[in-house]
């Protein structure tokens, strides 16, 4: 017989305890756990019933792909792995006001024309919405609308052979099911919600787009286990003050990972971005001292993006290292080789790098154009204007090879650029195209320092030029 039983759940990482305390065990963080009712059965064993046998297949065999639903916006389906798949979940999740809803409104309104689509929303009154699908210029589109949170009636209306093939749940933290005593948006709840929505999903071959919210970290706030239970998980990015929004992949089951999908935010909604690089160099100019564009990949696309860094002197004891758009821990390796490897004092000097445009970048093939702006700064002579750079640093102060090196010229070509600084051939991936660059094949950091000025940076060698 099942008896109730209270226990305390983290609400950030979903341990629980017997008893109460200010801080979690598990996962350090203080003043998270919740009291929650749950209820306990007592073992009994299997008993004598036996469970049913499967049936194993050889792993060879002829399997079809499946199928997609295309949205018909561009840059979501190339995220998506080339369009939504039947029967599966994905999982948006974003800071508050950075356009999801938006997003999932202009992708149902989409679809809504070639199949019935559903927008439930557990947030916002149907007026609600209905002001944002005429702001938007959908409010002609035939999606249904519906305001509720219970799960057990969202499962009732979904749960038909006639239903929706495509659903929008915004958000899962505000869904709940009656059979737990918690309050919405508890691990327990959240678990549970998304459990009961996925099953459905999978059983009717349903497309379940599911919203949820993140903590101050930029996570998906909820249990860990609500990322493993979908096949999908998207991150929607941006910065309040640029009009960029960067829609990128970092879980999917049925294509790439990685993949980054660019939107600019306007007054009608989310409009598609093509060519990014091209935006995001829109603002640039070449004469600024602390600037290089680097040449990067997200996904299987080449993008460009400019790398701002200023170096000036701290009036503190510990002088401040500021990173936004990039890892402060890789900031903090280039500058020790800078200093260590190169001879370059930066130490006593605050340090600002900034990735212009909003964009994250995690390659790491981006610290040549960190230390080249860096050094840039501190010199006060400009990165050549028509150079792009990319290349990866190591601990002893060698420029290694980086993946896709084809793909990252042909898009400096294509804008215009006429010269990459970059890792030598014999460290290089791939063989260079007829893509009508001049390359600078640098061996060592060092060889970096001659493109710029005596000043504060001793002479070195010239780097060899090919081209």
């Amino acid at each position: 017989m099942a008896r109730a039983n209270t226990r305390y759940v983290c609400q950030n990482c979903g341990a629980s305890f017997p008893k109460w305390a200010g801080k979690c065990e598990a996962c350090g963080e203080w003043n998270t756990l919740v009291e929650e009712q749950a209820a306990e059965s007592v073992p009994k064993g299997l008993g004598k019933a036996s469970g049913k046998r499967i049936e194993f297949v050889p792993l060879s065999g002829v399997s079809s792909d499946a199928p997609r639903r295309m949205t018909h916006i561009q840059e979501f389906d190339r995220v998506c792995g080339g369009g939504l798949v039947h029967g599966s979940a994905l999982l948006i999740g974003g800071d508050p006001g950075i356009g999801k809803s938006t997003l999932l409104l202009q992708v149902t309104a989409c679809l809504a024309q070639e199949v019935r689509c559903a927008y439930i929303s557990g947030e916002e009154a149907v007026d609600q919405v209905r002001m944002r699908a005429a702001r938007l210029g959908l409010v002609n589109a035939p999606v249904e609308l519906a305001s509720a949170t219970n799960v057990r009636d969202i499962v009732a209306s979904l749960d038909t052979a006639e239903g929706p093939r495509v659903a929008v749940i915004d958000s899962i933290q505000t869904m709940y099911v009656d059979t737990l005593d918690s309050a919405p948006g508890t691990v327990a709840q959240v678990r549970a919600s998304a459990s009961e929505l996925i099953r459905v999903a999978k059983r009717r071959g349903i497309t379940l787009l599911i919203v949820g919210h993140v903590t101050k970290d930029g996570q998906i706030a909820g249990p860990r286990v609500l990322e493993h239970m979908v096949d999908t998980v998207l991150y929607f990015e941006g910065e309040r003050g640029h009009q960029f929004r960067i829609l990128r992949a970092v879980k999917n089951r049925f294509g790439p990972t990685d993949e980054i999908g660019v939107f600019e935010m306007g007054e009608d909604g989310l409009v598609e971005v093509t060519n990014p690089s091209e935006l995001f160099l829109a603002d640039r100019r070449g004469d600024i001292t602390g600037t290089a564009v680097f040449a990067g990949l997200e996904g299987t696309r080449p993008v460009l993006v400019e790398v701002q860094a200023l170096v000036a002197p701290s009036p503190l004891g510990t002088p401040r290292r500021a990173v936004v758009g990039w890892d402060s821990a890789r900031l903090a390796m280039v500058l020790a080789v800078l200093e260590a490897r190169c001879g370059v004092a930066i130490g006593a000097n605050d340090v600002y790098l900034s990735v212009a445009g909003g964009l994250k970048v995690t390659e790491p093939a981006a610290d040549l154009a960190v230390a080249a702006a860096l050094v840039s700064s501190l010199t006060g002579e400009p990165v050549p204007a028509d150079a792009v750079v990319f290349g990866e640093i190591g601990l002893s102060g060698e420029v290694r090879a980086v993946s896709q090196t084809d793909q990252r010229l042909k898009e400096a070509a294509k804008l215009g650029f006429g010269r990459a600084l970059m890792p030598s051939p014999r460290r290089s991936r791939g063989n260079a195209g007829d893509d009508g660059l001049k390359r600078l094949e640098l061996d060592q950091l060092s060889d970096l320092l001659p493109l710029f000025q005596p000043g504060n940076v001793p002479p070195r060698a010239p780097a060899r030029v090919k081209g």
